[in-house]
């Protein structure tokens, strides 16, 4: 393994690439398509409510399109589901569930690089993680010419053998990687922190006038004047700027002007933080990431987990050597008695950040959301099927539900993070 050099990958944990081998460089996404994402979808079946819909889009963010979809329809945009959110700048297709609509009136959706085809019904709502998985057709760009086949093909056995299956970059926020911070300060109780980073904490990449105002709003903490500054396009900070302006001071009301699925998402966003926190203790200790070690977790193919102790390490070894079970590691929330069985690595994270199961139950009922343990593969592996055209790479593979693409080519590029966003 080698240490990245990347601040921004140190700052979300993702400190580790699993290959030795030079990157390849070159830049993801220089246009929408060459980043091709499509659902494979669970099979939709009988009757009910829920319109199912498919829908590909191009350079649309998820939520902004949803809202605007509910707006044609002259619903709310709470009655619209999906069961994986994609990529912006990308050409995607999932599935959707709309609840109480009728398919004739989808033929008034339309939108630019929008398609919305209907599939069927069902009596119940698409949720997350409804999905077997993603197809990936990528391309990356200008890449380092010297040793290209070589090293694509490296990767290619690393990434089929299996790497570190951190969360992606985009996960936190792709040019503002804001939202596992914004979690850890509503973990905390410090509602005035969480505004101020949201809405105040600028990044070097942002547009300019962005980047001002945010800056300014950090300086003077003047939500009226702020409000003149801040584009129209940053919705959610001006909702919170227009909350601020009417009840100064009163920080947690302010922040629950903001969609509840968007505050899950902050203190879930700070559970991956965790886990990339830890995968990368693991592998800094030199252990095999296929190889199961005391402290992990088996995940099996019917969901059941069981924990790796000194007593059961030689029947681990063989459920992973006979394809069985996959190592993994444990992520706690709320509940007091998931932290005994979280492993050291992950406790001794919390403990220096000072968060406890209160924390998570805090949090709970401020957001209206459960924040449960999780448990996560430490690998990515899949098999990978590559062409070089010049300086260009295509890569074509397929990913299981909450695995990142990025996490693939970021192995094969090992170059700058804002690359692949």
């Amino acid at each position: 393994m080698r240490e990245s050099t990347f601040p921004l990958e140190q700052m979300l944990g993702m400190e580790l690439y699993t290959t030795d081998t030079p990157g390849i460089g070159g830049v993801l996404r220089r246009q929408a398509e060459d980043f091709v994402v499509e659902e494979i979808p669970q099979p939709i079946e009988g009757t009910g409510p829920y319109l199912v819909c498919r829908l590909t889009k191009k350079n649309w963010e998820l939520q902004r399109l949803v809202k605007e979809i509910a707006r044609s329809l002259g619903v709310s945009h709470r009655r619209v589901a999906w069961a994986g959110t994609k990529d912006k700048h990308a050409v995607t297709t999932q599935l959707i569930s709309l609840y109480d609509i009728e398919p004739e009136a989808i033929q008034r959706i339309h939108f630019k690089d929008v398609v919305l085809e209907v599939v069927g019904r069902s009596p119940v709502p698409l949720s997350l993680g409804m999905l077997r998985g993603n197809t990936f057709s990528l391309w990356i760009r200008e890449c380092d010419p010297e040793d290209l086949a070589a090293r694509v093909c490296a990767c290619e056995d690393a990434v089929h053998s299996g790497i570190l299956n951190y969360y992606g970059v985009q996960r936190f926020g792709a040019r503002r990687p804001i939202t596992h911070l914004v979690g850890e300060y509503i973990l905390r109780g410090d509602f005035e922190g969480a505004v101020n980073a949201y809405v105040g904490q600028a990044f070097p990449d942002e547009p300019p006038e962005t980047r001002i105002a945010r800056e300014s709003f950090a300086c003077t903490g003047d939500a009226k004047a702020a409000l003149r500054d801040f584009p129209t396009y940053l919705s959610y900070e001006r909702a919170l700027l227009h909350a601020l302006t009417g009840a100064p001071d009163r920080y947690q009301e302010v922040l629950l002007v903001l969609p509840p699925k968007l505050l899950s998402m902050f203190v879930s966003a700070f559970q991956s933080y965790l886990f990339n926190a830890a995968l990368s203790a693991r592998g800094k200790e030199g252990s095999s990431l296929t190889i199961p070690v005391v402290g992990d977790f088996l995940v099996f193919a019917d969901g059941r987990t069981d924990q790796v102790t000194p007593g059961l390490l030689s029947a681990a070894l063989l459920q992973v050597e006979r394809g069985r079970a996959v190592p993994a590691l444990f992520i706690p929330g709320s509940r007091v008695e998931e932290w005994k069985r979280a492993s050291p690595r992950v406790l001794q994270i919390l403990e220096e950040r000072g968060i406890t199961p209160a924390h998570f139950q805090r949090a709970q009922k401020v957001v209206r959301a459960a924040f449960q343990g999780f448990h996560r593969p430490i690998v990515l592996s899949t098999p990978i099927s590559s062409q070089i055209d010049g300086a260009d790479v295509h890569l074509e593979f397929t990913l299981a539900p909450g695995q990142y693409a990025t996490t693939v080519c970021r192995e094969l590029m090992k170059g700058d993070p804002l690359s692949l966003v």
